[in-house]
């Protein structure tokens, strides 16, 4: 799915969005880490951003994987941002818990991506939010 609100910087559409549900399998992961690396290389991101977020994508669905129930299914929506790309990670989990903001994962997440936020809807789907900005010097 896609959708297309304006033009950004160097001529990009801005809000577009690209939904991508996959098994809750490590197996499917290179599929998102090649997505994320392919939409930050369209908004000029420079090498050493596009690793981290390929990384911090990588650790966002590490924190939902063992636990989502048996049949369920990892759903990431990027949205485009002028400089900036949204990843929304998400999952129907057994716990309905977001993640706990005090462990390592979460400190290694927040320093990849710059902004990171999680939140569980009411229907029990935890929702993992990162914002990687182009050129934002991340820790600072």
């Amino acid at each position: 799915m896609t959708e297309q609100t304006g033009e950004g910087d160097h001529g990009k559409r801005t809000g577009e969005r690209v939904e991508l549900r996959l098994p809750a399998d490590s197996a499917y992961l290179a599929v998102l880490r090649t997505a994320a690396a392919g939409l930050a290389a369209r908004l000029d991101f420079t090498l050493d951003e596009i690793e981290d977020l390929r990384i911090a994508v990588d650790e966002a669905c590490a924190l939902l994987l063992p636990r989502i129930a048996a049949d369920g299914d990892l759903t990431c929506v990027f949205t485009i941002e002028a400089d900036t790309l949204a990843v929304e990670v998400s999952a129907r989990t057994t716990d309905a818990e977001p993640p706990r903001r005090d462990s390592f994962a979460w400190t290694v997440l927040s320093a990849l991506a710059g902004e990171v936020d999680a939140r569980t809807d009411g229907d029990g789907r935890v929702r993992i939010t990162l914002r990687k900005q182009r050129g934002a010097v991340v820790g600072a």
